[in-house]
């Protein structure tokens, strides 16, 4: 049979060009998520900044946390958990010392790094001392000596005896500039003594400490290493070496890679599930299509084991023949998606795609492996007739439906509802997020199995009203009630297509209107301070006259255990008259030094209330132990938790506040400008242009943009399919009497009902699962969707669908009737 198999690939190419199309762009999918996935857990951070340095001795960038756990037999299993910082872990300068004294270590550099704003650019900032770490050299002028003199690198476009103005520091002179230059990060070199003082004002820097020693070896490295380590010993520091450096250089590079790796996984569980759908409901369309071919053959006394050999067959190698294809395209899409990710800001420059053999023969192998069971699934019912059955099943397919395939449709019907309840409970956006796609995904394959029966629903309710208009409405009517299992196969994709853009959409849309709405409602300052302002900046806005009270405002992460929090950093004093949290319990008056206040998620999460001491793990890896003295609502358009300003500033790398609320209803926003007339970049905005920043959720629809471009591809390719198989119905309406124009007509009223039902469907999925994840997320069941954008997903939807079967209609219908009748089926 399998020779048979290729004998009738060969006679029916145009059939089997859709489940081709449809495998190739699964494979693509698939293998450009695998290589996300295995970049998540395999990729290297580049070091740049710290390429000469052999060994590098820094903070450790992780939270740890040792789990015991007994076994049966009474032994005690002991694992250490990870998970990262969000700012830079410091170490005590002194450790240069005792790393100089280690045998075989030729010399040590100590470092600073903090961030240096200037007229709206930003640079990293270093003391001269640590040159040598990359190294760089001069190429015109000299070291910085005085306080108020700097170096700057190649790239910075400043030559020697410019001047540039540092926010909250004041004015430099270049009297260097560098041969060398980084590719991720533009730098400025200070004196070692200013670098020092800067680092503490602008970096977060605690007294008598560094960011990185650099060792360098009389030989290897690996010569020192035990040294090092023994030096190292009782110390929170780790010796890196290798491409290792690259993490200590560019703290984000590991949540870079959670990300990587959670996004690979889920966008690749959701492509694969998506793919299974789209090519069981093709290839159930072209067995439908072949039906008296099949029968044929069973009448001759093909057995079912054959049949299935046959179908079988056929599926693996078109499977194999898209799959390598695909899965090399999927290569080229990863290298786009990379691209895109790294202009998005959300992975380093130099955090290199990894590939190897895995993603590629994963990819093939879930190709092949998906054709092979669609084309078992959609055949089961064709090879179980009997063969004095099997012309008459062909010739007049039965309305029912197969009680394995409706048994099946109800049980994922009951497991989307329970999806559905699920995720109204989530509160948290990492278990929401993958939850909320495969509630949308199950709500649709429940849609899937049980198509012919909605489809005949739908053609019973709106075939009497097409009836009345004459002979396009009354033939697409008949049509659609004679053939319910077609319209059920366009329905498929198309109803995927809408409740899945819907969903990854409409989903962004409620987060970010809910903490918009937060936002405004919370914020009762008259005037807002931004985007960077310094202490001596907020100081001065304090002695204004008419000003009530001045809040500056820190944002950072914490970890409470292993679980991440979201901290904004407050100023305590006068908080009330300047943000409404929404307190339910305890009171904003209450917070001091040693207090924070969290939101009501937070609190449910850690089982606290008022009163009740959290142990938390500041962003730079410092511990603190603070009291709850406030439990609010508002933790989506704030953060989760709120910490004393103080605290937040001396434990970030940036600690100039993001915003400062600024409560003064009797001065007008002229007089605060003046009075920050000698801070240049420190802009006055009031509440309204404050709180109007739209949430950023541009990776997400990259990401999950290729789900609805694969879902679009897939409803093309169905109805296509679809509408060319009908050539010979065509031709015979023609030969009857019918025109080319009535069937155009009769087409795209079937095309109507199909978007209209699918529409329907769709938004009524998308809608379903939204209202669940916004009664989690949000504690609202009215997810906010913007109807523009809604009615641009359905315009799309329609267009898709028409064009799909209005171009494949016009090229059938240019042949002549008598041609098409007489050519062999």
């Amino acid at each position: 049979m399998i020779g048979f198999a290729l004998q009738t690939m060969r006679s029916r190419k145009a059939g089997f060009a859709g489940a081709f199309f449809a495998l190739l762009c699964a494979a693509a999918l698939v293998c450009a998520c695998g290589a996300l996935l295995e970049t998540g857990l395999r990729g290297q951070i580049r070091p740049e900044r710290y390429m000469g340095a052999p060994v590098l001795v820094a903070g450790d960038q992780n939270v740890r946390e040792t789990i015991k756990k007994e076994k049966g037999d009474g032994e005690v299993k002991t694992k250490v958990k990870a998970k990262p910082l969000s700012e830079r872990a410091w170490v005590p300068a002194s450790l240069a010392d005792r790393l100089a004294g280690v045998p075989g270590v030729r010399s040590v550099v100590t470092e600073v790094t903090f961030p240096v704003h200037s007229g709206g650019a930003t640079f990293t900032g270093h003391g001269w001392e640590s040159a040598a770490l990359t190294p760089f050299t001069l190429r015109e002028g000299r070291a910085p000596g005085a306080a108020r003199e700097v170096v700057a690198d190649a790239a910075s476009g400043l030559a020697v005896g410019a001047r540039l103005t540092v926010e909250a520091a004041g004015e430099y002179r270049v009297v260097g500039v560098t041969a060398e230059a980084l590719e991720s990060q533009a730098t400025l070199f200070f004196g070692t003594a200013e670098a020092g003082r800067l680092a503490g004002l602008l970096g977060g820097r605690a007294a008598d400490s560094v960011s990185a020693i650099g060792v360098f070896p009389e030989g290897a490295a690996t010569a020192v290493s035990e040294g090092v380590n023994a030096a190292l010993k009782g110390t929170n520091t780790l010796a890196y070496t290798g491409d290792d450096r690259g993490t200590v250089e560019f703290l984000d590079a590991e949540n870079a890679r959670i990300k990587l790796i959670s996004l690979g996984g889920a966008l690749g569980g959701t492509s694969l599930l998506v793919a299974i759908l789209v090519v069981v409901g093709t290839f159930a369309l072209s067995i439908q299509q072949r039906q008296r071919e099949i029968a044929l053959l069973r009448a001759v006394a093909a057995t079912p084991r054959q049949i299935r050999k046959m179908l079988g067959g056929e599926a693996l190698l078109i499977g194999l023949v898209a799959g390598v294809p695909g899965s090399a395209l999927g290569v080229g899409l990863a290298f786009w998606l990379r691209s895109r990710f790294v202009d998005l800001g959300a992975m380093p420059s130099n955090l290199d795609l990894v590939l190897s053999p895995f993603p590629f023969f994963a990819a093939l192998g879930a190709t092949v492996l998906a054709a092979w069971a669609a084309a078992r699934i959609s055949a089961r019912r064709i090879i179980r007739i009997r063969p004095v059955e099997a012309l008459g099943e062909a010739a007049l397919r039965r309305a029912g439906l197969p009680w394995g395939r409706l048994s099946a449709g109800l049980l994922c019907l009951g497991a989307a509802v329970t999806l559905t309840l699920v995720l109204s409970t989530l509160s948290i956006e990492a278990a929401s997020s993958p939850v909320t796609m495969l509630t949308a995904l199950v709500w649709t394959t429940a849609i899937a199995l049980l198509g012919p029966v909605i489809a005949r629903v739908a053609v019973t309710v709106l075939g009497a009203p097409m009836r009345a208009f004459r002979v396009g409405g009354h033939l697409a009517a008949a049509n659609m009630r004679a053939s319910t299992g077609r319209l059920a196969a366009v329905v498929t994709p198309l109803s995927l297509m809408v409740a899945m853009t819907c969903t990854i959409l409409f989903v962004q849309t409620t987060m970010g209107h809910a903490a918009q709405e937060q936002a405004g409602a919370g914020t009762r300052a008259d005037y807002v301070l931004g985007p960077r302002v310094s202490e001596a900046a907020a100081d001065v806005v304090r002695k204004v006259p008419g000003v009530v009270a001045v809040t500056e405002v820190l944002h950072t992460s914490v970890r409470v255990g292993l679980t991440r929090y979201g901290a904004q950093g407050v100023t305590p004093e006068g908080l009330a008259s300047t943000m409404d949290l929404d307190v339910r319990k305890g009171s904003v008056d209450r917070m001091g030094a040693d207090t924070l206040a969290v939101s009501e998620t937070a609190a449910e999460g850690l089982g606290v209330s008022v009163g009740d001491p959290v142990a938390l793990t500041l962003g730079d890896g410092t511990p603190a132990t603070l009291t709850v003295a406030a439990v609010y609502s508002r933790g989506l358009g704030f953060a989760d938790l709120t910490l004393p300003h103080d605290l937040v500033a001396a434990h970030v790398d940036d600690p100039l506040a993001r915003t400062v609320l600024v409560a003064a209803p009797s001065v007008d926003r002229a007089a605060l400008a003046a009075a920050l007339r000698d801070r240049p970049g420190t802009g006055v905005l009031d509440r309204v242009e404050a709180t109007a920043t739209p949430a950023n959720a541009e990776v997400n629809y990259v990401a999950m943009g290729l789900i609805i471009a694969f879902t679009a591809i897939a409803v093309v390719n169905t109805l296509a399919m679809a509408t060319s198989d009908r050539a010979r119905e065509f031709a015979l309406l023609r030969l009857v009497g019918t025109t080319r124009r009535q069937i155009m007509r009769m087409l795209r009223w079937e095309t109507f009902v199909a978007v209209l039902v699918s529409v329907a469907l769709g938004t009524g999925v998308a809608l379903v699962t939204l209202t669940a994840f916004s009664t989690g997320m949000t504690g609202s069941a009215t997810p906010y969707v913007p109807p523009v954008t809604y009615l641009a997903v359905v315009a799309v939807a329609a267009a898709l669908a028409l064009a799909a079967t209005v171009v494949p209609a016009r090229l059938v219908l240019r042949d002549r009737p008598a041609d098409v009748i007489g050519a062999r089926d």
